[in-house]
């Protein structure tokens, strides 16, 4: 900022006097020199000399004054915050001492007074922070242990604190690494001035870092879990580094490694896996260099910068089951024994079926014998009870790996106590006259509602043959029923991905677009399809089929509706893929799974349990949030939810997880990790009518110095900006006593004017003299030395 000072002319009666012996003394200067027999340079110049001289002798008889303003000694608050995060301990290049000790050294009063200046006009505060800002006196608590550097809630936490007080700014005392300004930016045009000092060099130490880690879960039966991870290098041109993949009891999983070449800094590794288990797993990614004849646990660190953000720990949720679909269809066909026998591989999905073996048959005395009542069809059936067997007028059910003798004892349910158990249902070949218009509004709320998974396979009675059309299961549907297509499909027809359809993990059957490709052009061809006149707005086509001479039909239709997803699969043969070589019974046994396993992924259970944590705030409360649902799924109340949190070294503590008042079956708790490593928490729900409801389970993982230390380097770029927007500015190390001595002529809350005579600054009167004494005399000596008159 410019100093706050002017130079004023006094307002006197004699300025008039003054300018008017100006005048006479230029009037009588030019006809001096008028009178010289030839104007040339020696004569200009020795006329300006003489005539600078005159003007500053009449400034001088002005009296000029300095006018200015400055701080009122003691008025104003000032703030010093000094940066107390592990990243202080980093030494950079060229460097022999740590940032810390860098710093120890700055506000170290014996050696530096800078303080004092700024105690002799200001208030000073001193403050520290880290993960939280606290007051210090003497900057003696300073241990740079800190698991984080919250720069914006430091500098917001003061500018609230001293709200509608005189603050005339903050020194930030920093290396820049602001944990809590990466993933967003920040507006800090209504926070006081901010001088930010940078605290270490630009070049740190060789280093290695894990940095934007992510774990992502897929229906691929291959590999469902993706894990990705970007990793950053400092120093190690020329080198292999290492990365290893284990799970929680040290097992190894994966192992990759990446030759740095010269120039290079960044590299993205990626690990597919498939785990063994399901529930919350807890895997360990750890970065390091590899060199010949190291064993692979014990890295090479000696050079290296810090080892702290060299290891992540990562969670998976693979899910609990068992996941139970209600397949119904209208008769017995080819696609449920695949099905079923596809499913047998996969122990986290239950197929429970509702065959229909034939339709409502009319009695006729003459056909059944004397006296029965019953549908003849059941008879030769074992242990058929005569009130368990269809009438006459019903179609004739067979109920297929049930739980018991009750479950779909009716039919198809016609509540949402019974419906709701099930997370997808799959219609095959069924007539919408099957169900009454009650059981499909149940259906449609079972996928709005509930959030479950429908899916309808084709069929002669599926789809527009099946009558769908304005019913509350054709709502659902990403497709429309409305109308037929002009033009009628005929031959054999060949099954394709579409480009959304390949970037769909379960959709593939390969790992690699050359394999999927091979794959679909060996896939037999189908004969039997539903033809759909449109797509419905937000469904996506995930595959077509059609032959050489006619357009592509959509074969596989998916969308989001409500809470849930709905598919439509408008082949009707797809049966046919099975019956040729081994290899395609494998993959038509995978479709399935990867099909049934995506249609179930995010259906919710009754009990549900989430940790809300904020991965750039360390030593922050984890929010434990368990939503209770009765039988029908709707909020329930009244009962008691017990939470016990199982830390990284087994540890267990229970927590009583409290309602939210504002919203009916919601309960929360709060958990602060301490430690680093992954922490699994159990969710107990009970109530005094049903006793023990169920349970539910989640799972995160903490490193406490993964955004730390995601990047060592001293980020200035932020420092800028961030005094830019506040209106303050950068102050190198070399330049805190020269800004202590200034700030109090920059612009405060709280300033008085002054007011002295421009004679009165140290040294001016005597080098205005030498500069007048300088002009008479060098005027003088230019005429003597020409011979001027």
């Amino acid at each position: 900022m410019a100093l706050l000072c002017s130079i004023t002319i006094p307002e006197t009666g004699r300025l008039w006097i003054y300018a008017g012996l100006l005048v006479i003394a230029f009037a009588l200067l030019v006809r001096t020199y008028r009178r010289a027999q030839a104007i040339n340079p020696g004569n200009k110049t020795a006329f300006v000399l003489k005539l600078s001289g005159v003007l500053i002798l009449a400034i001088c008889l002005l009296e000029p004054l300095w006018v200015g303003r400055r701080a009122i000694s003691g008025a104003n608050l000032f703030v010093v915050m000094a940066d107390n995060s592990g990243s202080m301990n980093i030494i950079d290049r060229g460097v022999t001492q740590t940032r810390g000790e860098i710093l120890r050294e700055i506000i170290d009063v014996n050696s530096s007074g800078w303080l004092g200046t700024l105690a002799d006009d200001f208030q000073v505060r001193q403050y520290i922070f880290d993960s939280r800002i606290r007051r210090t006196t003497d900057f003696s608590e300073l241990s740079f242990d800190g698991k984080a550097s919250s720069v914006a809630t430091a500098l917001r936490t003061v500018a609230e604190r001293y709200n509608n007080r005189p603050l005339a700014g903050v020194l930030l005392l920093s290396d820049g690494n602001a944990t809590d300004m990466i993933a967003q930016s920040y507006d800090f045009s209504d926070i006081p001035p901010v001088y930010p000092v940078v605290i270490g060099g630009p070049r740190p130490q060789k280093d290695i870092s894990l940095n934007n880690v992510t774990v992502s879960q897929t229906s691929f039966e291959d590999a469902p879990v993706t894990i990705k991870a970007d990793i950053e290098t400092a120093g190690y041109a020329d080198k292999t580094i290492a990365l290893d993949l284990t799970d929680n009891s040290g097992q190894p999983v994966e192992h990759q490694t990446w030759n740095v070449r010269t120039g290079e800094q960044e590299n993205v590794f990626n690990f597919s896996l498939r785990p063994d288990e399901n529930g919350i797993l807890f895997y360990k990614l750890a970065a390091r260099e590899k060199t010949e004849g190291q064993p692979s646990t014990q890295p090479d660190t000696a050079d290296e910068a810090t080892t702290l953000n060299n290891k992540r720990t990562l969670v998976v949720d693979r899910g609990g089951g068992p996941y139970r679909i209600l397949y119904v269809t209208g008769r017995p066909n080819w696609e449920y024994k695949f099905l079923r026998r596809a499913v047998s591989e996969d122990e986290q999905v239950e197929l429970v079926a509702l065959l229909r073996i034939a339709k409502r048959e009319p009695k006729f005395n003459w056909i059944g014998r004397r006296g029965e009542t019953n549908n003849p069809l059941y008879r030769g059936f074992d242990n058929i009870n005569q009130e368990q067997t269809e009438q006459y007028d019903q179609p004739v059910l067979v109920r297929l790996n049930t739980r018991d003798q009750e479950e779909l004892h009716d039919g198809f349910p016609t509540t949402k106590e019974e419906l709701f158990a099930y997370h997808a249902i799959v219609l095959d070949d069924i007539e919408a006259e099957f169900f009454s218009p009650v059981q499909m509004d149940l259906i449609r709320k079972f996928v709005s509602e509930r959030g479950g998974g429908f899916l309808m396979l084709g069929g002669k009675e599926s789809f527009q043959q099946g009558r769908f059309n304005r019913t509350a299961i054709g709502q659902i549907l990403p497709v429309y029923l409305d109308r037929l297509p002009e033009k009628p499909t005929a031959g054999q027809m060949r099954l394709d991905l579409t480009r959304e359809g390949r970037l769909q993990p379960w959709a593939r059957l390969r790992e690699n677009e050359t394999n999927e490709q091979q794959r679909l052009s060996e896939m037999p061809a189908f004969r039997v399809l539903n033809r759909l006149p449109a797509v419905k707005p937000g469904a996506s086509v995930v595959a077509t089929i059609g032959n050489d001479w006619s357009e592509q039909y959509p074969a596989l239709i998916v969308q989001r509706f409500g809470n849930g997803r709905t598919g439509a699969l408008t082949i009707g043969d797809l049966w046919r893929w099975g019956l040729r070589e081994s290899q395609m019974h494998e993959d038509m046994d995978k479709f399935w799974r990867q099909t049934l396993r995506w249609l179930v992924a995010d259906v919710p259970e009754r009990i549900s349990l989430l940790a809300s944590i904020k991965p750039d705030q360390v030593n922050q409360p984890v929010l434990l949030q368990a939503r209770v649902r009765d039988k029908d799924f709707e909020p329930m109340d009244d009962t008691s939810v017990v939470i016990e949190v199982t830390d990284p070294q087994g540890g267990k503590t229970q927590l009583t997880a409290e309602p939210v008042y504002d919203e009916t079956g919601l309960y929360e708790a709060t958990y602060i990790p301490r430690i680093n490593g992954g922490y699994l928490a159990q969710a107990s729900v009970t109530n005094a009518e049903d006793g023990e409801i169920g349970t539910a389970r989640t799972g995160w993982a903490v490193d406490l110095d993964a955004q730390e230390f995601q990047s060592i380097k001293t980020n200035r770029p932020l420092l800028e900006i961030l005094a830019r927007q506040t209106g303050g500015r950068i102050v190198e190390l070399n330049e805190i006593d020269k800004f202590a001595n200034s700030l109090p002529q920059e612009s405060v809350p709280i300033m008085e004017t002054w007011i002295r005579p421009l004679w009165d600054t140290r040294g001016l009167s005597l080098v205005i003299f030498i500069i007048i004494l300088m002009c008479f005399t060098g005027e003088w000596a230019l005429r003597r030395w020409k011979g001027l008159p």
